[in-house]
């Protein structure tokens, strides 16, 4: 896995700890980017941080419900995205544009008591993810492009179809998952999906069922 300047290849390349940034409804999946807009002063301490660090936050969402510890932190989910800093820009008003790489996805093990205003876990990268290119023939395009263009047609909305042809199945599979409008629950399915094959599956079925709740029938949208 290429992400900017650096190469994730093997489970020494990824730290075994890192800071987490929670953020309900915010999807991050391998080589996908993610714009962030941080004004938060605890966030703004971990930026910092990983600049002068190893590049790289974990993005995760609270667990569903939003139940909180004694701290007053929310319970968070227990599966997330690390994410290189590939862009980073100051705003002159105290607040960091960045924009986040996905590398690879990580597992919660146990938070780490330090003296930092923001949040760091101890984790459990899946190394599977750094080769994840190797698994790009198994997904269905046609039928993920299919749901994608009934979906556009039904919110009537325009792609760059030119763009969507060039992207390999890994990009378009992920990119499509973040761009989607959905809630939580859904992001944080499609962010667990084991595969990408699986994500891809899970991601036409939401589909789906939206076409299907809105118009009563999905099957006639996506003829």
């Amino acid at each position: 896995m290429q992400v900017g300047n650096a190469r994730y290849l093997k489970p020494g390349d990824l730290p075994d700890t890192i800071a987490v940034f929670p953020l309900t409804g915010a999807l991050l999946l391998p080589a996908g980017q993610l714009p962030l807009n941080i004004f938060e002063p605890r966030y703004l301490a971990m930026l910092d941080a990983a600049l002068t660090g190893n590049r790289l936050i974990g993005m995760v969402q609270p667990a569903l419900g939003e139940h909180e510890d004694k701290g007053g932190d929310p319970h968070l989910a227990a599966v997330g995205c690390l994410g290189r800093i590939t862009s980073f820009a100051e705003t002159g008003d105290g607040r960091y544009i960045v924009s986040l790489t996905g590398v690879c996805r990580f597992r919660l093990l146990e938070e780490k008591a330090t003296s930092d205003p923001f949040r760091t876990f101890r984790i459990a990268p899946f190394i599977a993810d750094l080769s994840a290119a190797n698994e790009e023939e198994a997904v269905d395009r046609a039928a993920l492009l299919t749901a994608f263009k009934a979906y556009l047609d039904a919110n009537k909305l325009e792609a760059d179809w030119e763009s969507v042809e060039r992207a390999s199945n890994l990009t378009l599979v992920n990119s499509l998952a973040m761009m989607s409008p959905f809630g939580p629950a859904e992001k944080q399915a499609l962010l667990e999906a084991p595969d990408l094959k699986t994500r891809a599956e899970t991601l036409i079925a939401i589909t789906e069922i939206v076409l299907a709740r809105v118009f009563g029938d999905s099957d006639t949208v996506l003829q």
